[in-house]
């Protein structure tokens, strides 16, 4: 259920994988996504059981309407009853409250300064990369006191370049904006690396503590893939301080 798990200084790193849940083929079993047409029920039991195996509250989660752009949003609580917004980043500097984010192959961008407590969630699939959406939510971290020198970077499971398989002429639209996502498939056509540009932005930014998950969402069978599957579930990545 939960892939990977670490905590610093009272902050909490957490990815999924997919199993450990209730939803049925093609979405087992732990889909997180509510908009892939997967069974509603299905996917709030599986927020419930992935909430309460790392001891948060579900209530106390807040998601995002991901569009593959940069905008940010700060929150202070969930969405209520309000609509969930369209956003690829939510920032927070709530103690207690878990920021979401959904991939399956996008990377999941998860950031801490413990010193200021302050938390993001970003989903950077190939166009929010390219637009700036991990350093649209630095940005929005600093303005509540955050330092990049000190924020805590971990991105979780996403395809890897060896497997992101695009057009020539979108690798070059692509690297032409961030160099370190160039990258070439395993059978030697052109591919884009979109964690090599996350992480080559924070580090840009002065973020140090960075560190990538080794696992290709395309290649693992533990985890969700869009581009291997096409009709499939979605990860989560959490985040939250104590």
């Amino acid at each position: 259920m939960i892939g990977q798990r670490e905590t610093v200084n009272g902050a909490h790193f957490a990815f999924t994988d997919r199993w450990g849940g209730v939803s049925a083929v093609p979405y087992e079993e732990l889909n997180l996504g509510g908009a892939v047409g997967d069974d509603p029920g299905a996917v709030r039991s599986n927020r419930e059981l992935a909430a309460k195996s790392l001891g948060i509250d579900p209530d106390r989660v807040v998601w995002m309407n991901q569009v593959h752009g940069d905008a940010v949003a700060v929150v202070d609580g969930p969405w209520g009853g309000r609509p969930v917004p369209e956003v690829d980043a939510i920032v927070t500097a709530e103690s207690g409250l878990a920021l979401a984010v959904l991939t399956a192959d996008c990377t999941p961008v998860l950031l801490v300064d413990p010193v200021a407590r302050v938390a993001a969630a970003a989903h950077a699939g190939r166009p929010g990369m390219v637009a700036g959406v991990v350093p649209a939510a630095v940005r929005a971290m600093t303005e509540l006191g955050a330092e990049p020198s000190r924020i805590v970077a971990r991105t979780g499971p996403a395809v890897c370049g060896r497997c992101y398989e695009v057009p020539e002429e979108m690798r070059a639209e692509v690297s032409a904006v961030e160099p370190a996502a160039y990258a070439e498939t395993s059978w030697g056509t052109p591919a884009v690396d979109v964690t090599a540009g996350v992480h080559a932005q924070l580090g840009r930014l002065g973020v140090r503590d960075r560190e990538r998950s080794p696992v290709c969402t395309r290649e693992s069978g533990d985890h969700f893939s869009y581009r291997r599957d096409r009709t499939t579930g979605r990860l989560a990545g959490y985040v939250w301080l104590d």
